[in-house]
C-alpha cells in the first residue's frame, strides 16, 4: 500500500493509493487466510499442529487448510517445523512479519467494528427496497 505524501493528497484528505495487485490482497481477502492467521496468532508463544488448526477452523477442508498454509509460508507470514516422527509431526507458527500482518489488520478490525451498525442499516435499507 501506498500512501501519497502530503503534496499529492487530493481533496478531502483521500490519499490512498494501493500498490499493483502482488497477490498478497488476494490472499488476504480469500475466505481461509485471515482465519488462519488469527488462530496462529491465539496460540501466542505456542507453535500449533496442522490437526489442530483444522479442528480449531469450522468448516475449513484439510486441502483448503494445506493451501493457505503453504501460501503463507512461502509468503513468509507463516514458518512450518517438520519432525520426521511416526506419524510424522508438522507445527506451524506466525513469523514477525505475520504477526505485524495482524497488527496491520487491527486497523481494519477496528473500522469495522466502528461501522458495523451502519453497514447493516445501510444493508437493510437496500434490501427493503430490492424487494419493492
Amino acid at each position: 500500500m501506498v500512501i501519497a505524501t502530503s503534496d499529492e493528497q487530493p481533496e478531502g484528505g483521500r490519499g490512498f493509493k494501493p500498490l499493483p495487485s502482488n497477490s498478497i490482497c488476494g490472499r488476504l481477502g480469500d475466505k481461509w487466510t485471515v482465519q488462519v492467521l488469527w488462530h496462529l496468532s491465539c496460540a501466542g508463544a505456542e507453535r500449533l499442529r496442522f490437526s489442530a488448526l483444522k479442528k480449531e477452523i469450522d468448516g475449513i477442508t484439510q486441502r483448503m487448510l494445506t493451501l493457505a498454509l503453504r501460501n503463507l509460508e512461502r509468503d513468509g507470514l507463516v514458518a512450518r517445523y517438520y519432525f520426521p516422527e511416526v506419524p510424522p509431526r508438522v507445527e506451524y507458527e506466525l513469523t514477525d512479519m505475520g504477526s505485524g500482518m495482524l497488527r496491520a489488520l487491527e486497523g481494519i478490525n477496528s473500522w469495522l467494528m466502528e461501522n458495523s451498525p451502519r453497514i447493516e442499516e445501510n444493508r437493510r435499507v437496500y434490501d427493503d427496497a430490492e424487494q419493492r
